[in-house]
């Protein structure tokens, strides 16, 4: 038996006293006579949790798990961005690679709450070498062009480029995707601060969103929740981001084998590209009315 009380657990938002400050009168409104002090208001608002989470690695036989990275991430939904990051970095090949998933024990048999164990079957075992290598280099911009085109190419568990036969999106459905997206961020209404990812089928269907307050938390979640279910790749299904896309964002889309990317908010020039390569319908700027389509427009326009 575990000795941690359930309370330590951090959870998605925390209670903080602050200071509402408005000027009176309000910006641009001459003050009646003479300028006037701000109205300060004490209350409590609600934050975006931020707290790090160390993944660990604990092959078949092996003693004890030692440590491959650190995300910053919202707590909530752990074992599934362990699993989203491990399989969208390839270091594993798809969900029969992964063993048994706990949060580890530190000092007095206590839970560590920020720290998960990945246990991984005796065939699945990944070169620590390559291991310290690849996230080395993924942590800042990475190798850059055909370089990073070609080593994301050679992980993909699924053809890629994706086919080009598959699901359309008809141009008023992708339009109300954000929206929808929106409207099914709980934590974002109450706090504000959460990037979010959502997958939805082509008839504009939401089938599940993850949020996080780092934008590759929210997919590698999403993406996890989906390998762990065994429902990958997404040969059918529409990612939709809350922010930009990226080029990283793109590599984690092709390792799900998904074939459309929106994103609310603009796409790199690497992004781009690796969308055009690896047959990503990639949409940018998707607000409101308009939103501009970068790459395989045929999804959407044929």
């Amino acid at each position: 038996m575990i000795g941690a009380a359930e309370d330590a657990r951090p959870g998605p938002t925390v209670r903080r006293r602050i200071w509402t400050v408005r000027l009176a009168p309000p910006p641009g409104q001459a003050p009646a006579a003479g300028p006037a002090p701000p109205a300060v208001r004490a209350r409590l608002d609600t934050l975006a949790t931020e707290e790090p989470l160390e993944i660990r690695l604990r092959p078949a036989g092996a003693a004890a798990p030692f440590p491959i990275s650190v995300t910053m991430r919202t707590p909530g939904h752990d074992f599934e961005l362990a699993a989203g990051f491990l399989f969208t970095e390839g270091v594993v090949r798809g969900r029969e690679a992964i063993g048994r998933m706990e949060y580890c024990v530190g000092p007095e048999a206590t839970q560590q709450f920020n720290a998960v164990s990945i246990g991984l079957r005796a065939d699945a075992l990944p070169d620590p070498e390559r291991l310290t290598r690849h996230f080395y280099t993924t942590s800042s911009c990475g190798v850059c062009g055909k370089a990073s085109l070609d080593a994301v190419r050679a992980q993909v568990p699924w053809p890629a480029p994706v086919p080009a036969a598959g699901p359309r999106l008809a141009p008023a459905v992708l339009a109300a995707l954000p929206d929808r997206l929106r409207d099914a961020q709980g934590l974002f209404a109450r706090t504000g601060g959460l990037h979010a990812c959502g997958l939805f089928d082509p008839a504009g269907r939401l089938r599940s969103v993850r949020e996080d307050v780092g934008r590759h938390n929210a997919l590698d979640k999403l993406i996890g929740e989906q390998l762990l279910a065994g429902r990958l790749p997404l040969a059918d299904g529409v990612l939709v981001l809350s922010g930009r896309a990226s080029f990283e964002l793109v590599q984690k889309a092709a390792m799900a084998g998904a074939p459309l990317l929106v994103a609310v908010g603009a796409p790199s020039s690497l992004a781009a590209g690796a969308a055009a390569a690896f047959g990503i319908t990639l949409v940018g700027f998707a607000r409101g009315a308009t939103f501009n389509v970068y790459t395989h427009p045929e999804r959407v326009l044929g």
